[in-house]
């Protein structure tokens, strides 16, 4: 249910601004009352809507400051990452990041904002898995709503080739196990997101 209204604002379904009202969310759902209100409470936390006791509940605007902080944490997050996962890489992990890569590219170049942004997950998602560190998933699960606004306009325009070659210099940094170099690209990468990741 969070899952559904989060990625129902992060599509634009629900549009910034958008007055979010319980019957027609329980409708739409098949659920009650009560956890389309955890969900809500879920979703005020991660920053996508806002709300006013008894008022109102809406959709937040796309908040140029709020995408700041979850840009500077989410590349924290992917640059911890990188460096920790690099050192235990496998051949098997370039592949899939190697593949991805590749996806995204195909991806951007046919318009398809959906496989891009799945691309993308996967290709970092090899370094967060590698990482081994458990908390770094959890972070970024709160984080990356936000984010995932600004990511869906970068991946609709041409402009996203640019992550193409900074994935590709992120693997060759990896692949020559150099866990410094990868961190920062990781790391660049993600801030580069607001102009042309």
């Amino acid at each position: 249910m969070y899952e559904s209204i989060r990625d129902a604002i992060i599509d634009g379904t629900f549009a910034p601004g958008e007055r979010l009202r319980d019957p027609q969310l329980e409708a739409w759902l098949g659920v009650s009352r009560t956890p389309i209100r955890e969900a809500l409470l879920r979703l005020e936390r991660a920053g996508l809507i806002v709300s006013a006791p008894g008022r109102s509940t809406m959709v937040a605007p796309v908040d140029p400051a709020s995408t700041v902080n979850a840009q500077q944490v989410v590349a924290a997050m992917h640059e911890l990452a990188a460096r920790l996962a690099v050192p235990v890489l496998t051949a098997a992990h370039l592949a899939t990041m190697f593949a991805a890569n590749s996806a995204f590219a195909t991806a951007i170049d046919a318009d398809d904002v959906d496989a891009a942004l799945a691309a993308d997950d996967a290709f970092h998602a090899a370094l967060v898995g590698a990482s081994g560190n458990e908390m770094i998933p959890v972070v970024l699960d709160q984080a990356m709503p936000v984010l995932r606004r600004v990511e869906r306009q970068r991946f609709s325009s041409h402009a996203a080739l640019h992550s193409v070659t900074a994935h590709a210099r992120i693997i060759d940094l990896a692949s020559a196990g150099d866990a410094d170099g990868a961190a920062l690209a990781n790391r660049e990468n993600w801030l580069a997101l607001g102009t042309s990741k």
